[in-house]
């Protein structure tokens, strides 16, 4: 069976046919920083790295696109409020959203590129479409004008005439159509001058929409395979990054993704109504790995409610794989990889069907305790080599992670050296010195130096 997706622009389930034999493009609407990342934001990171790894193993050649939005109205305010430069406060958000999709095993972009390091392109894309009678400057700004454009709506299933104005610019007389939405915005009195560019009409800086139009073209040309995102962008956003990129000349995207919305208490998770969980906080309740498995294991369209209850239960489930798999490696030794079992695959390709593929997952491990019971270690082999495979396409292969956390034991050797030092402290404070000296000389002896210093003990590593 070819792989199959759902495709919002033709709202079906299509055959994916890439736009060039044997490779996929792919870009991803990624963080807009304006704030830390709550585990809401990340489902799409996941999400689409599941997509990736299954189109690399099913032998394709990826090119994965996922932006940085690093300027827009948010991010101005809220650095605004913490005294900060707006690109010192974005900056300190990109790191924290580099590290929650690194500390969830999503793989590195081929590109991750930033809109303000892309504001020619967006100029020269603005040209084109003011020279193709698409767009307008008025008073600084530069609107695009839907009217001109026909299609306008298709890819969200909307009628013009239904529709509300634009957010951005709602109450904007100089728009000749309400529903005009804004290509630049003019550099406005109290903005710092740091967030203006020039250009042929004024100063300013570029709409959210433009950015990833002009980021998407610059990296994967004028037409590319698939372009992904949570289903909260697939209006405006998306709908208007395809009417400006279509209206310029442009293909665009073929095939339009959308995940689901991760939900607390049948909310939506935003930055906004302040029910956000923090991916920084959440991975020190639960391992990074079934955090992911519990983010991954819902189909990604649907939309999932968040409880700890669910990620225990996740966490269980990723248990019994890693269970089977560290028996086995105690059974039969290091194995290569091996196939993925059919019902795993059939899964996978009818737009990833990640439910159904861990389904296919835990019945092999199944099939693999019932060998290693029997001690049919030939079984179990290949048990196990097939498991390392489907759980390396769905990013929670036991040994990569295992090997992932032996890389840095600095969290963990620094919890239990702090309940030693409080130890230490406590027999200082009544007057125990014998038995703080101890402890002391016991760290010593395991290459651990604590030395007093007046804001409390500190330890370091022999060297």
């Amino acid at each position: 069976m070819a792989l199959h997706l759902y495709d919002s622009a033709r709202r079906s389930q299509t055959e994916f046919v890439p736009l060039e034999p044997g490779k996929a493009s792919i870009y991803l609407c990624g963080a807009t920083v304006q704030a830390p990342p709550h585990i809401g934001h990340v489902r799409s990171g996941v999400n689409f790295d599941i997509l990736r790894r299954w189109l690399r193993h099913s032998g394709y050649d990826v090119t994965f696109v996922r932006n940085v939005t690093d300027i827009d109205d948010k991010i101005l305010s809220k650095s605004a409020e913490s005294g900060r430069a707006w690109w010192a406060w974005g900056y300190t958000n990109e790191l924290s959203f580099d590290a929650a999709y690194n500390v969830l095993g999503c793989l590195p972009p081929t590109y991750e590129p930033r809109a303000t390091g892309h504001i020619t392109e967006m100029i020269e894309l603005i040209q084109r479409l003011i020279d193709a009678g698409h767009a307008y400057a008025a008073g600084g700004d530069v609107f695009f004008d839907v009217a001109s454009y026909p299609e306008y709506g298709a890819l969200s299933g909307q009628k013009v005439d239904e529709m509300q104005p634009a957010g951005d610019s709602a109450a904007d007389a100089r728009k000749r159509d309400p529903r005009d939405f804004a290509l630049w915005k003019g550099h406005k009195a109290g903005e710092p001058m740091s967030a203006s560019w020039p250009t042929p009409w004024g100063g300013g800086r570029p709409g959210w929409h433009l950015e990833c139009s002009a980021m998407a073209t610059r990296y994967l040309g004028p037409a590319f395979d698939i372009h992904g995102g949570g289903l909260d962008l697939l209006f405006p956003h998306h709908e208007n990054e395809l009417a400006q990129s279509r209206a310029a000349g442009d293909g665009f995207a073929r095939y339009w993704m959308h995940n689901g919305m991760l939900n607390l208490s049948g909310q939506k998770m935003s930055k906004s109504v302040g029910n956000t969980l923090l991916v920084s906080e959440v991975v020190k309740q639960w391992r990074p790995v079934e955090v992911r498995y519990y983010l991954g294991a819902a189909h990604y369209r649907s939309g999932v409610d968040f409880s700890p209850g669910a990620l225990d239960e996740a966490a269980t489930a990723y248990r019994r794989i890693e269970n089977f798999v560290e028996r086995a490696d105690e059974a039969v030794g290091p194995v290569d990889g091996g196939p993925v079992c059919a019902d795993f695959a059939a899964a996978m390709d009818d737009d990833l069907g990640v439910p159904a593929a861990l389904a296919a997952i835990h019945a092999v491990v199944g099939e693999g305790n019932s060998a290693l019971a029997v001690g049919d270690l030939a079984a179990v082999r290949g048990t196990l080599a097939s498991v390392l495979t489907m759980t390396g396409v769905l990013g929670i292969d036991p040994h990569a992670w295992r090997d992932a956390g032996a890389a840095d034991l600095t969290p963990v050797v620094d919890s239990l050296v702090q309940v030693a030092i409080g130890q230490r402290t406590a027999a200082r404070e009544r007057k125990d010195y014998a038995a703080a000296d101890a402890i002391r000389d016991q760290l010593a002896a395991a290459g651990i130096l604590v030395e007093d210093t007046p804001s409390g003990p500190r330890w370091t590593l022999k060297s």
